[in-house]
């Protein structure tokens, strides 16, 4: 007989626990409610020129950092004010030169000058 009173009162604090459950979950949910922000609706489609508007820009290269550096001097630059405007070390702006000369972006001025095409 011990047993069917055992399961009997296992029984029971079960219910117990489904009821007390039941109260802390309507409160979590009413709690959430009150927190909620209204959403906005999202349009179903998006046309590709939104997409592509809504991206952000990516930040520059180091390319494009040495080649706008290049441009904007009207006698040309050498490798170590390169090095000393960006930051990067010296292999990085001779490999960039390097590329971009042959590239045709930029020329040779005189040996170690470069200037913008």
């Amino acid at each position: 007989m011990t047993i069917a009173q055992d399961l009997k009162a296992l029984n029971k604090d079960i219910q117990s626990l489904g009821k007390t459950l039941d109260r802390l979950l309507k409160a979590v949910e009413k709690d959430n409610k009150s927190k909620a922000k209204p959403t906005k609706q999202i349009a179903a489609k998006k046309t590709p020129a939104k997409i592509a508007s809504a991206k952000k820009a990516a930040p520059p290269t180091a390319t494009d950092e040495i080649l706008k550096i290049i441009r904007r001097s009207k006698k040309g630059v050498d490798a170590p004010t390169l090095i000393k405007k960006t930051g990067f070390n010296q292999k990085k702006v001779r490999n960039i030169l390097f590329r971009t000369y042959k590239q045709g972006k930029i020329k040779r001025l005189e040996k170690g000058i470069y200037i913008g095409v």
